[in-house]
């Protein structure tokens, strides 16, 4: 039974940082890319990044690129998301998700290419 299982959300001032854990398990978590996405309230979720199965490739939404780090620990089964100069438009229910298949390219970060997702983490960016 494939579980991703969110942590680490909270609330920071804007400029702060916050480190973003998923757990997985059930699967091969190193056979598959994994990518973070994000929810506002009364809105779709939008794609945030992606991190390959291999962790060689990356991809990242404009709005967080050059502020926000996805990494993997493949020996935790552990995807991460380090989210530095915070604003408050970052706030929103982050989700882990995994790849529906295990293609070693990045996709395009698009919902229907995974298949399983965390129950979300809070983040508050506010003063």
């Amino acid at each position: 039974q494939v579980q991703l299982v969110e942590s680490g959300g909270g609330l920071a001032l804007p400029g702060g940082s916050l480190k973003l854990s998923c757990v997985a398990s059930g699967f091969a978590f190193s056979d598959f890319g994994m990518s973070w996405f994000r929810q506002y309230p009364g809105h779709e979720r939008e794609f945030v990044a992606v991190l390959t199965r291999d962790g060689e490739s990356t991809y990242y939404e404009d709005f967080v690129r050059g502020r926000f780090t996805i990494s993997r620990d493949d020996a935790k089964n552990t995807l991460y998301l380090q989210m530095d100069n915070l604003k408050p438009e970052d706030t929103a229910l982050y989700y882990c998700a995994k790849r529906r298949d295990t293609s070693w390219h990045t996709g395009t970060g698009a919902p229907f290419e995974y298949d399983y997702w965390g129950q979300g983490t809070q983040v508050t960016v506010s003063s």
